[in-house]
C-alpha cells in the first residue's frame, strides 16, 4: 500500500517549533506535534542546538511518502530566535534556498503561513517577537529543476501547498480523478481549456479564461483529448509550456519526459521545414533547454515562424489523434507560452469561443 508522507511546509514548522521549544528548556526534542488544520502529526527531528540565550537551529528532513518528489530526504533548517517585542508576535524570512517573490517577499504561502501561526503564536511570550529564518541548503540547486522562476519565485523552492499531508496516487487513479473532473466540465461547457499543470493553470487565470472550461490535464493529452472527443466536447484548447506542448508536434502524446522527450529534436526539424538554416537547426540540438532553444531562434530571427509553424503541427496532429481513436472530428488550438509565461505562439483562429482576452 503507498505510504503518505507531508508537504514541505510541515518540515518547516516542525524545525522551527523544536528550536522554539528547545529555546524554553525542551533540551532534545525528537519529535514534535503539529496541528496540520484539521490533521495532526508527530514530525522527527533531526538535530537542534542553541546558538545562544535567544536563538537556536533546528533540522528536519523532508519526507513526501510514496510520491515523487525533488524534495525527498532534502534537509529543512529553522534558525529562531526572540526578540522584544516589535509589533508582530511572529515574523517568517526566507534563508538560503527558500525563494523570493519579486516584490522582495519570502515565497511562503497561506497555508504555510497559517500553519506557522497555528503552531507557534502560542508559545510565543507576550513581550516578545520571535523571528523564524528558514533555510534550504539544497533549495537554490533544486529550484534549477523546476519552473519556479518563471512564475516569479527567485532564488529558491517555494514553501507552497493547500494541505500538510502528501498523498501518493497511482498513474491510473491520477488519470481517472482528470477524466472525472473533464466528464463534469463538458456537461456545463462545452468547449475545454486543457492546462499542463499548475503553470498552465497560472496563465490560464491571467488570460481570464473561465475556471469552469479549464482542465488540468497533467501529461495524458493523448488520453484527455479522445476522452473529450467520446463525451462531446464542442472544441479543446491545449495551454501550455512549450517546451512540453511541442512534444504533440511530434506525434508524442504523453509529455512525461520518464516517458519520451525528442523537444529539441522537434524544434530542429521544424527549423529547417521553415528555414533551411542548418546553423540555427544545429543551435537548436546544442541547447540544454527548449527555453534555450527558443533564446537561440530570437537571436537568428527564427523564433516567431518556427513557433507558430509548431502551433499549428500540434493542432494538426492533435485533431489526426481524436480522429484516430475516438473516431470523431475535434476542433483543437494551441497557445505555447515560455518560462516567463509570456505567449510566443498560438494557433486558435477558429476558435472564437476560446479566444482568451489579453
Amino acid at each position: 500500500m503507498a505510504r503518505t508522507g507531508y508537504t514541505l511546509p510541515v518540515f518547516a514548522v516542525a524545525a522551527a517549533k523544536a528550536a522554539l521549544l528547545h529555546l524554553q528548556g525542551d533540551e532534545t526534542p525528537l519529535t514534535v506535534r503539529l496541528d496540520l488544520l484539521p490533521d495532526a502529526a508527530d514530525i522527527p527531528i533531526e538535530q537542534v542546538a542553541g546558538l545562544n540565550v535567544t536563538s537556536a537551529l533546528a533540522i528536519a528532513r523532508s519526507d513526501p511518502g510514496d510520491n515523487l518528489d525533488l524534495t525527498r530526504d532534502t534537509p529543512i533548517w529553522a534558525w529562531v530566535n526572540l526578540e522584544p517585542r516589535q509589533g508582530e508576535s511572529l515574523i517568517l524570512t526566507a534563508g538560503e534556498g527558500v525563494g523570493k517573490l519579486a516584490s522582495g517577499e519570502p515565497a511562503i504561502y497561506d497555508y504555510a503561513r497559517r500553519l506557522f501561526a497555528a503552531n507557534l503564536s502560542a508559545l510565543i511570550p507576550g513581550d516578545r517577537t520571535l523571528r523564524v529564518a528558514i533555510i534550504l541548503p539544497a533549495g537554490r540547486q533544486l529550484a534549477q529543476r523546476t519552473s519556479n522562476e518563471a512564475f516569479g519565485v527567485l532564488e529558491g523552492l517555494s514553501l507552497l501547498g493547500t494541505s500538510g499531508i502528501s498523498k501518493p496516487f497511482s498513474v491510473a487513479e491520477h488519470l481517472e480523478d482528470i477524466r472525472q473532473d473533464l466528464r463534469a466540465k463538458v456537461g456545463t461547457q462545452s468547449n475545454l481549456v486543457f492546462c499542463i499543470g499548475s503553470h498552465g493553470l497560472q496563465v490560464a487565470q491571467q488570460l481570464e479564461i473561465p475556471a469552469a472550461a479549464i482542465v488540468q490535464t497533467g501529461n495524458w493529452l493523448g488520453a484527455l483529448l479522445v476522452e473529450a472527443g467520446l463525451r462531446g466536447a464542442t472544441s479543446v484548447l491545449l495551454l501550455g509550456y512549450q517546451g512540453k506542448l511541442i512534444k504533440l508536434a511530434g506525434g508524442i502524446f504523453n509529455t512525461s519526459s520518464h516517458l519520451a522527450d525528442g523537444k529539441l529534436e522537434i524544434i530542429s526539424a521544424a527549423t529547417l521545414t521553415v528555414s533551411d538554416n542548418l546553423a540555427a537547426a544545429r543551435t537548436v540540438l546544442a541547447a540544454p533547454t527548449a527555453d534555450a532553444a527558443y533564446q537561440a531562434l530570437v537571436s537568428w530571427n527564427l523564433a516567431q515562424p518556427v513557433f507558430n509553424y509548431l502551433a499549428q503541427n500540434i493542432t494538426t496532429k492533435a485533431q489526426a489523434y481524436v480522429a484516430k481513436y475516438a473516431d470523431t472530428a475535434l476542433p483543437v488550438g494551441a497557445i505555447l507560452f515560455d518560462r516567463q509565461g509570456q505567449i510566443i505562439a498560438e494557433h486558435t483562429s477558429y476558435l472564437d469561443s476560446l479566444t482568451p482576452r489579453r
